[in-house]
């Protein structure tokens, strides 16, 4: 059995989906194949202001019962909702061997917490250098390469091939061709019921 996880790296809603993904991958690590891609959001997806994210975050915050609220310091108006850079820093990691999600989490957390600005390549690279040792030459050269560009068109056009929108977004698939898609969810209880149910199904045709 398979769950694949689309994510855009500075989503707020992913962030506060994390914690289900870690908890999900710990309970089910010997049974289940885990994978994240990138599903890049676009461009009215984004808040337009300081003032709209605050909102957001506020709501969002308090919907999850946070002790703090999000941080909106790394949204630069200016880019007119392009904001893709962490992601990509994340995506050309994974050409370095950071498979799991030490370098994504490690640029979720300097945006949403931090508020520093990696929607930009330069902060982006500067907080990947940091968290994971890479050279970042070499770094930045992969995350603007296009190998990873194409990667992450690709895994950004499976996302809406799912016919959903929201993220995060987990995809559930088992070995007797059963498949579950959950969109915008960010708590563990109805992925962790799915997992059984389809587990449980697939060891009874076995």
């Amino acid at each position: 059995m398979k769950v694949t996880y689309y994510l855009e790296v500075i989503s707020s809603w992913c962030y506060w989906a994390e914690p289900a993904w870690a908890e999900l991958k710990r309970r089910y690590a010997d049974r289940v194949e885990f994978d994240w891609k990138i599903a890049l959001m676009q461009k009215g997806d984004y808040p337009v202001s300081k003032e709209q994210c605050d909102w957001f975050y506020r709501r969002s915050g308090l919907m999850m019962q946070s002790p703090f609220m999000l941080n909106s310091g790394w949204l630069e108006p200016w880019r007119e909702g392009l904001f893709p850079a962490a992601s990509y820093v994340a995506e050309a990691g994974k050409d370095f061997g950071i498979t799991g999600d030490e370098l994504r989490l490690a640029l979720a957390h300097a945006a949403d917490r931090e508020g520093i600005k990696v929607a930009s390549m330069g902060p982006a690279i500067e907080v990947a250098v940091q968290a994971m040792k890479l050279d970042p030459k070499k770094l930045q050269a992969r995350a603007e390469s296009a190998e990873v560009v194409a990667r992450i068109q690709a895994s950004t056009a499976d996302f809406f091939a799912h016919q959903i929108s929201q993220r995060p977004a987990f995809v559930l698939t088992s070995g007797i061709g059963d498949k579950a898609v959950f969109s915008g969810l960010v708590r563990i209880e109805p992925l962790a019921a799915t997992i059984e149910s389809m587990l449980a199904d697939q060891a009874a045709y076995s």
